[in-house]
């Protein structure tokens, strides 16, 4: 019967046609007793549409439904868009999380820098160890990417061998860790892949990414050259770029101070795990003052213009230690996110208007992907050979022109899809037979809300147009008990005629009330009605803009 059907399926709840906000499930057995895992949990960052919130987190709802069937959340790297929303999360699914020894150690820093963050049952496996879980056998297979102990995930069931890789490139030189294990990839695709479902975040783009080896000999030669102070801003949590430019400024005579407290836990975390055992100690900010401005490397996080960081205080001259003057160097050793263009360039404005030089990887290698170019996937479709192909991690295009990719390469099936398709690999044919409820959660505060919630739409609106709010004290006789009080906030002094607004506002109050017939004004309903759409549509025409109204009536 098909109800008893030993289903693979995948479902991915973010990642896909977007970049960022990876969570993906795996499940396995029939339809409504599968057995499941989680692989990541991550989040994204939230845009000016989105006023007073910061973070975006995937709905987990469809799996909290199921969570008794949830056998753990396994972590492919730690960067945030994978681990980030753990914390937030895992209350809602109750389940282990397993990771390797540096993402463990961040998940635990982390939550000791967070006063009531929940203590989440965190399990180590080992970089290139096997993990088993119910149906499940997950290998670990150690993959180059932008910060230590990277994976790509062999999962294997009785029905076949999915390839989930992650985040990854080939790297000679990472600067710190493994290269891709080429080798084991090989043996798997040997021993034969049903699926790969595998990163696209550089697939527009030709050839194989460029070294971090090289990256760290860009920057020796820059700081080298620098005649004044050198802060280079950079991902916090890439510890090979850090280390390259510690010891960049060791070989230059300099002293490395490190700035931003997201920092100071990568390095902390990474010292524990004995990445960082041939740089010299990091200075602490309160050295900057200290040190002469031709013997300083400061290392601030920052890179994409985040508002609270370093990089933005020190590019408004408002960081209360952190003082550059002109001639000083400024390194981006990062690469944009799409989305953050703006904040990225204001701050380098504010940089360059102080007299600063800038340095970018427009003109200087002082950066590199962590994600393979088309070069390098070819390569690992090479490896594993796998029957069917889904494209990951990454928006519509890099998603439909991967699929493309992959059937160049010689796959058989190949299937697009999105947040929410719930992919049946086997047995039987592949395809998308089912949906997931899916969906964004935005962290509004220290609380958790639906993307539909009201309170942004009306944030957002008020972001526009400003509101008018009023309240009218009303007896019962219908009079008015007093003047009514009114505050306007975000809608002009004036309007196009030069009338001041609050005056606008005052006579369309008293014009309404006197227009409405004594027994109408006793019902406090009605007087709102009406004020409201008369205030609205008096300052619509003085403005051009319809604010929000808010109108309290209170019968006295």
């Amino acid at each position: 019967m098909a109800d008893s059907r030993e289903d693979f399926v995948f479902a991915p709840l973010g990642g896909l046609g977007e970049i960022g906000m990876n969570a993906a499930l795996y499940g396995y057995g029939p339809k409504g007793k599968r057995k499941w895992l989680m692989v990541d949990c991550g989040l994204s960052f939230a845009g000016p549409d989105m006023p007073g919130v910061d973070l975006l987190m995937p709905d987990t709802g469809f799996i909290e439904k199921m969570k008794k069937d949830l056998l753990g959340i396994v972590i492919t790297h730690a960067h945030e868009d994978h681990i980030g929303a753990i914390a937030d999360l895992w209350p809602r699914l109750g389940c282990p999380v397993y990771a390797t020894k540096f993402a463990v150690g961040l998940l635990e820093n982390k939550r000791l820098s967070e006063p009531g963050a929940p203590r989440v049952p965190l399990r180590v496996v080992a970089h290139g160890g096997t993990l088993e879980l119910g149906p499940f056998e997950v290998e670990f297979v150690p993959v180059s990417h932008s910060i230590p102990e990277a994976s790509a995930l062999a999962i294997r069931t009785p029905t076949g061998t999915i390839v989930h890789t992650g985040d990854w490139k080939l790297d000679a030189q990472p600067g710190i860790g493994t290269v891709t294990d080429s080798a084991r990839l090989q043996a798997i695709g040997d021993e034969g892949v049903l699926a790969l479902v595998c990163d696209s975040t550089n697939i527009l783009r030709d050839g194989v990414s460029p070294s971090e080896g090289e990256v760290a000999a860009e920057l020796k030669k820059v700081i080298a050259s620098a005649e004044k102070r050198v802060i280079v801003t950079t991902f916090a949590s890439n510890v090979a770029r850090i280390r390259a430019v510690a010891l960049a400024a060791e070989a230059a005579g300099r002293k490395t101070v490190l700035v931003g407290r997201a920092m100071e836990r990568v390095v902390a975390v990474a010292r524990e795990c004995g990445y960082l055992e041939d740089v010299p100690p990091f200075l602490s900010i309160h050295a900057f003052g200290d040190l002469p401005r031709d013997r300083i490397v400061v290392l601030a996080t920052g890179s994409q213009g985040e508002p609270r960081a370093a990089m933005a205080r020190i590019a408004q001259s408002d960081h209360p230690t952190v003082k550059l003057t002109a001639g000083d160097t400024v390194i981006f050793s990062s690469r944009t996110i799409p989305g953050n263009e703006r904040e990225v360039g204001r701050i380098i404005n504010g940089l360059v208007r102080q007299g600063l030089n800038v340095v970018t990887d427009r003109t200087h290698l002082v950066h590199c992907s962590g994600h393979p170019r088309r070069g390098e996937v070819a390569l690992m479709y090479d490896w594993l050979r796998p029957k069917i192909a889904v494209p990951a991690h990454g928006e519509a295009l890099h998603l439909d022109v991967h699929a493309h990719f992959a059937r160049s390469r010689g796959v058989e099936t190949v299937i697009p899809i999105e947040n929410g398709d719930v992919v049946t690999f086997g047995p039987g044919d592949p395809g998308v037979y089912e949906q997931a409820a899916h969906g964004r959660l935005m962290k509004d505060g220290e609380i958790l809300v639906p993307e539909s919630d009201e309170a942004v739409a009306t944030r957002r609106k008020l972001a526009f147009s400003g509101v008018v709010s009023i309240a009218i004290g009303i007896n019962a006789k219908g009079d008015l008990a007093g003047d009514p009080d009114v505050v306007i906030a975000g809608v002009p002094a004036r309007g196009r005629k030069g009338a001041a607004m609050d005056e606008i506002v005052d006579d369309t109050i008293f014009r309404t009330l006197d227009g409405l017939p004594r027994q109408r004004r006793r019902d406090a309903d009605m007087v709102s009605t009406a004020v409201e759409k008369a205030v609205r549509a008096a300052v619509g025409a003085e403005w051009g803009k319809k604010p929000v109204v808010h109108v309290l009536v209170i019968e006295v």
